[in-house]
């Protein structure tokens, strides 16, 4: 992987959660990690001065195993893959940690760097440290249908967001 300046990033955030998905990860090799694939997120910017820090909004829910080490954690990483991963994400985002590495049954590689995981197949991996986090509240929703639609257990996501600090792509790519 090698480094690049976020304002070099180019992609199409619509395609790259929503249709390829991404692993969410947090924790280290030392307190140990957990990773959940998601199809829900946002990239952008927010805050600060001259355009806004770069800035990244995911979403977990309670049930997730995930939550606790993004609550504990100061930083988490977003990577993104090729098509070529997509049934390691669709096994990633079924499956639970707490029931076993699910990590090394899909055979990815955890690349360990300071206080932070992510792997070594991805395509991209943005690393971001909390600023923000909230959980979604009923009271929010203006469109009932939407609640309804994705919440019938009233299981609502917390929100977080992320200062984007590094942007890593592939060398390969």
């Amino acid at each position: 992987m090698k480094e690049i300046p976020v304002a070099e990033l180019t992609m199409n955030p619509m395609t790259l959660i929503g249709r390829e998905w991404m692993l969410i990860t947090a924790g280290n090799k030392d307190r140990g990690y957990n990773t959940m694939t998601a199809s829900w997120g946002h990239l952008g910017s927010i805050w600060g001065h001259s355009g806004g820090m770069p800035t990244s909004v995911v979403y977990v829910r309670p049930q997730r195993y995930t939550k606790e080490f993004m609550d504990r954690e100061e930083c988490y990483t977003l990577s993104f893959f090729s098509e070529d991963y997509k049934k390691q994400l669709g096994y990633l985002g079924s499956h639970s940690g707490r029931d076993g590495d699910k990590v090394a049954a899909c055979g990815l590689t955890p690349v360990f760097d300071e206080d932070c995981t992510w792997f070594n197949e991805a395509k991209l991996v943005l690393v971001c440290r909390k600023l923000y986090r909230a959980p979604l509240v009923e009271e929010g929703f203006l469109d009932k249908t939407v609640l309804e639609d994705n919440y019938p257990k009233r299981d609502l996501h917390d929100l977080y967001i992320g200062q984007i600090l590094r942007v890593l792509v592939s060398d390969e790519g």
